[in-house]
């Protein structure tokens, strides 16, 4: 793993560190709402309609806060937003303790930190592409993703345990202290002000950066393929139901086990992502590694025990990841300064939105036909729908690093600043 961004640059280890506590806190209240819906309304769909809740927040956010990312402080709008994180988290512990907790309560606070979440992701990640040099964009991600799996590993094991133990009020009180300690690694961030010629914050602002990626094919691949991949196979809301079913007495050691797969999966391939540097088809690479996410969720729903579930769900989380590596690649070595921000929030509803609309699908499917089912149909369904996706974009499944013209235009411009 090439690990100079962290060796090299102070505020992207301050950024790291922060995205690690954070992802470690979110991660168990991740956990902790779901459960807290299965144990108030016993379904399946209740808790799929979670991530359905958190969608319109999710996507008019995630535009408008890459719209202001190229216009205003970036530092600054993560800050703002932490801190109104820190209190949706604060007021779920609220709601946990009441003697009769409230479900409206976790469909609107769902909502609320899926919008803050959304309008600090784009600033994040506009900043690191301004702190680090152009070629270790594709480390950065994997470090990123790196960090993000750990407490995605760390944050749900020790959730499923916590919440199942000690309660879901518990789990929201340490994803309050996670924050702020993440905002003391923050406010050290060096200030980075946008440039004097920012277009300011408007609607043809919005719609100049939809225009952009509307025009590039090889953008367009990125977020369609991942949209596609995560809506089908897409499966956290199962988590609750098939640790009750398949995990005997230590329901609480399954439920922490399933959803810490996928992220230990992403960390192995984080890990070894080394080889990833010398592969130049990108988007063939974000195709391959989709289809391969698709199958690992699909050969779950026949597997005959808690183990082999997880097992297939390691796999599909390292594919999930070497996509991302490969899609973070285009996104960072071919997208100029001027527009980062606004791109960035486009991604952000590209990696967002499927997996809230796909956990909504597999809720639906898991009432209808049973966890089971819905892990094999939606799996076999991502695959399907990958693989037509790159048979229709093929500017996007012949994308190369060194013949892209983008990608040619923004060595050129670094080379020069």
């Amino acid at each position: 793993m090439d690990v100079s961004p962290i060796r090299e640059s102070r505020d992207f280890r301050l950024l790291l560190g922060s995205s690690l506590v954070t992802m470690f806190g979110s991660f168990i209240s991740l956990v902790a709402v779901p459960y807290q819906m299965m144990k108030l309304t016993d379904s399946a769909l209740m808790v799929g309609l979670l991530s359905v809740a958190e969608f319109v927040p999710m996507v008019v956010c995630g535009l408008w806060g890459g719209m202001i990312a190229d216009a205003l402080d970036r530092r600054r709008i993560m800050i703002y937003s932490e801190v109104g994180l820190c209190c949706s988290s604060l007021l779920l512990m609220v709601n946990a303790l009441l003697p009769d907790p409230q479900v409206w309560v976790l469909f609107v606070l769902g909502a609320l930190s899926a919008g803050l979440y959304s309008v600090r992701g784009p600033s994040e990640q506009a900043v690191i592409n301004r702190v680090l040099k152009l070629d270790q964009m594709g480390a950065a991600f994997a470090i990123q993703g790196m960090a993000r799996n750990l407490g995605g590993i760390a944050g749900p094991a020790v959730g499923g345990v916590i919440v199942v133990s000690l309660g879901p009020a518990v789990s929201y009180g340490l994803d309050v202290f996670s924050f702020l300690f993440s905002l003391l690694l923050l406010v050290r961030v060096a200030t980075i002000a946008p440039p004097e010629d920012a277009a300011p914050p408007s609607l043809d602002s919005l719609i100049d950066g939809v225009r952009y990626a509307v025009r590039r094919p090889d953008l367009m691949g990125t977020y369609l393929v991942d949209m596609a991949a995560m809506f089908f196979a897409m499966s956290t809301a199962l988590y609750p139901f098939l640790a009750r079913a398949y995990g005997g007495e230590q329901e609480q050691f399954a439920l922490g086990l399933l959803a810490a797969a996928g992220g230990i999966g992403s960390v192995i391939a984080s890990l070894t992502s080394g080889w990833t540097a010398y592969v130049h088809r990108h988007g063939l690479g974000v195709i391959v590694a989709a289809v391969l996410w698709g199958a690992g969720v699909a050969v779950a729903a026949i597997m005959p025990n808690i183990w082999l579930i997880v097992l297939c769900l390691v796999f599909a989380g390292g594919a999930d990841m070497i996509s991302g590596i490969f899609r973070g690649m285009i996104w960072n070595q071919t997208i100029p300064d001027e527009y980062r921000g606004r791109l960035a929030g486009i991604e952000l509803l590209s990696y967002s939105a499927g997996p809230m609309l796909g956990n909504g699908r597999a809720g639906l499917m898991a009432e209808l036909g049973g966890p089971r089912v819905s892990l094999g149909v939606g799996g076999l369904l991502c695959v399907g729908g990958v693989l037509a996706l790159g048979a229709l974009l093929p500017k996007f499944r012949t994308y190369d690093s060194r013949t892209d013209e983008y990608a040619l235009a923004e060595r050129t411009r670094r080379a020069e600043t």
